[in-house]
């Protein structure tokens, strides 16, 4: 009988062996994408980036999302840490998505509103709290930074290349095409639409420069990039781009500490407008940007827009009229136009439309929490790290940024949204570790 047992064990071994390296083989994949959280968010981020509705492959905006969640919460359970890190801006984003998921109950939902709802709630907000799990320690974030000034040289290269007709060198060619999205005389990039483009400009830059400030893009590489940014917000054509743009340097001038920075920005400041004045004056570009100023077509037409959207909200005050039927509800409160869908050009007008007033107060309170993220005062190591005390004096800058832009475009680009999010998820982390290291 002892003789039976001993090999029963030893035909047991090999196939536990055997079972044992299945799973682990298996587990591998998970494993790396464990290793790799901060490439994984970064490479999320690049799908958003490119991810535009209109074009085929953007559905890989959604998969390397998943494995994102997957990846950062799989660590997170591995390592014992919290995953879900509620701060008090995470009520009014529960809150707002809840009150729009509400508003789609008994409605056939089709893919274009789910796609809105992920770029203007579902993505957001989930970075916002992945990126508290991520971005955790300087060297993280220093990526981040790193992946800012990529991203910004090659907005800035696709729309100065675009400016002096050099097609052959914008990529993705999509760009190019006159029947997917809208603006297409224009620098819009990727996002396929002017705005959203400048908007990214205009955000990433303020991120680059501070890198740069700080000493942490320190280089020859990262002046040219930042000297290219001008040239790339007028490829634009968009005069809120051009006015938010204007209006981020001139508030460094009056955020920053040091008397020399502050020069330095006055100089900045000077020398941008000096040469603007030069090419409006001595090329052929300036009476392009001068027709750009004087268009008042726009104009009648968004006073249209908004006439109607009016006239939309005073039926359904109270909770609106529920999220993403504006669109094809509109044109009928629009007389002067026959289009059959027309969009609000105002993500605060959109807002009120489709949620009512308790949406927009939910919104109003999202962004007041946002603000407060820079507000609280950061102590010893944290003080010499991205998030030093110059930083949170830029960070209401981004936000107005953000602002200014949703006035006159309603906010649905998920990378822009992401990039906003994932700062205010690295403010919010690390306001959490002040607060329990305390004060030195």
């Amino acid at each position: 009988m002892r003789a039976l047992s001993i090999a029963a064990m030893r035909e047991e071994e090999p196939v536990s062996g055997l079972l044992a390296g299945a799973i682990k083989t298996s587990l591998r994949p998970l494993q790396a994408l464990i290793a790799a959280p901060t490439l994984l968010f970064l490479t999320a981020l690049t799908a958003m980036l490119f991810g535009h509705p209109d074009v085929s492959f953007h559905r890989l905006n959604r998969v390397t999302f998943a494995l994102l969640i997957v990846g950062v919460v799989g660590r997170a359970v591995v390592l014992k840490q919290e995953v879900l890190r509620f701060e008090r801006v995470s009520w009014p984003m529960i809150a707002l998505t809840a009150v729009v998921l509400i508003s789609l109950v008994g409605r056939p939902v089709d893919e274009d509103t789910w796609g809105v709802l992920a770029a203007k709630y579902l993505f957001p907000f989930t970075l916002f709290h992945l990126a508290q799990l991520v971005f955790i320690e300087e060297r993280r974030i220093r990526r981040f930074e790193v992946f800012a000034l990529v991203v910004l040289a090659y907005l800035s290269f696709s729309a100065i290349v675009f400016l002096l007709g050099l097609h052959d060198l914008v990529f993705p060619k999509f760009i190019l095409d006159p029947n997917l999205g809208y603006h297409a005389e224009r620098a819009r990039g990727p996002f396929l639409q002017a705005a959203a483009n400048g908007v990214s400009l205009n955000m990433l830059v303020l991120l680059v420069l501070h890198g740069y400030r700080r000493g942490s893009l320190r280089s020859a590489k990262t002046l040219v990039v930042l000297g290219s940014v001008p040239i790339a917000i007028l490829a634009t054509m968009t005069r809120s781009v051009w006015l938010s743009f204007v209006g981020s340097l001139l508030g460094l001038v009056f955020v920053a500490r040091n008397p020399k920075a502050r020069l330095a920005w006055i100089a900045v400041v000077t020398v941008a407008a000096g040469g603007l004045g030069v090419v409006m004056s001595t090329t052929p570009l300036g009476s392009v940007l001068g027709d750009r100023f004087q268009d008042s077509g726009s104009v009648e037409f968004r006073e249209a827009v908004y006439a109607g959207s009016w006239r939309m909200f005073l039926d359904r005050p109270i909770a609106g009229w529920g999220f993403h039927q504006m669109p094809a509800t509109l044109p009928k409160y629009v007389g002067e136009f026959h289009d059959k869908v027309l969009y609000p050009h105002n993500t605060y007008l959109e807002i009120l439309v489709e949620n009512g007033l308790l949406g927009l107060s939910l919104y109003a309170w999202l962004m007041w929490e946002l603000w407060r993220l820079g507000r609280e005062k950061v102590h010893g190591s944290e003080a010499q790290g991205f998030l030093d005390s110059e930083f949170r004096g830029w960070w209401p800058i981004l936000l107005a940024v953000y602002w200014a832009n949703a006035a006159v475009v309603v906010m649905s680009y998920q990378f822009v949204n992401g990039i906003l999010f994932t700062v205010a998820g690295i403010l919010a982390a690390h306001r959490r570790r002040a607060e329990v290291s305390g004060p030195c």
